[in-house]
């Protein structure tokens, strides 16, 4: 009878074994939760977070067993050939990523031209208003009536862009993508910053969610999720003001 041929997570798994690494200590190195690791020992990819997440991890925990980490990969790939888990890969087929990052490019462009005009025709208009329009009467309580802000409210839409900075508490993978355009990160630093602008909106995918600290416009973010759970955030114009944290 010949003998089995070990699947992906099996092999992972007996490799581990073989040099005497817990799961533990590789999520203590990796900072990849151990429910990842265990997940991707049964082959359970429906548990991890797909795409160049599930790769990093095979990549890592390839590293910390003393495999080849591409090797691993390539394998991992070949077990697993679906659309979750080769999105973005150079080992398999992909469409004009040249061509999409043109258009990205130009409609970027097609932003900023319309975010500088707005400014200036906002300010002929203004300046076209205070120079028609009649001071109030002395003495007339219009006169020194003032809008104040709500508190606790985020300030109205001004045609500005919103300003995300996230800081990499611990070290942790993650994916960032603005306005449609998506920006690849195999791993960020501990420590390290990453500071964008969003016309609409931005998605955040993080590994480990308790590892990343947001502020938005300069003001801290409430917690994006526990640390260990990997996790996936959408942040727009209507629905950022639910993000920040208490003053």
């Amino acid at each position: 009878m010949a003998e089995r041929v070990p699947d992906f997570g099996m092999k992972m798994k007996l490799a581990r074994e073989a040099r005497g690494v817990s799961l533990r200590e590789i999520a203590n190195t990796t900072k990849i939760a151990v429910s990842a690791l265990e997940s991707l020992e049964r082959n359970d990819i429906a548990r991890l977070p797909g795409g160049i997440f599930s790769r990093a991890f095979v990549r890592s925990y390839a590293e910390e067993i003393g495999l080849d980490a591409e090797e691993a990969v390539r394998d991992f790939l070949a077990q697993f050939p679906t659309d979750s888990v080769t999105a973005g890969s150079p080992d398999v087929p992909q469409e004009d990523f040249a061509e999409i990052e043109g258009r990205r490019r130009s409609a970027q462009a097609a932003l900023i031209l319309v975010g500088i005009s707005l400014p200036i025709v906002g300010g002929i208009l203004y300046f076209m208003m205070v120079r028609g329009a009649e001071a109030p009467p002395v003495g007339d309580p219009a006169a020194v009536i003032e809008s104040a802000p709500v508190a606790g409210l985020p300030a109205p839409f001004t045609g500005e862009p919103l300003t995300f900075e996230v800081l990499a508490l611990l070290p942790v993978s993650l994916g960032l993508e603005v306005d449609g355009g998506r920006h690849e990160m195999h791993a960020v630093a501990e420590g390290e910053r990453v500071t964008l602008q969003a016309e609409r909106e931005i998605i955040i995918t993080m590994s480990d969610a308790g590892a990343v600290q947001l502020t938005i416009n300069g003001q801290s973010a409430v917690a994006l999720g526990p640390t260990g759970e990997s996790r996936t955030v959408q942040i727009d114009r209507s629905n950022y003001g639910a993000f920040l944290a208490p003053e």
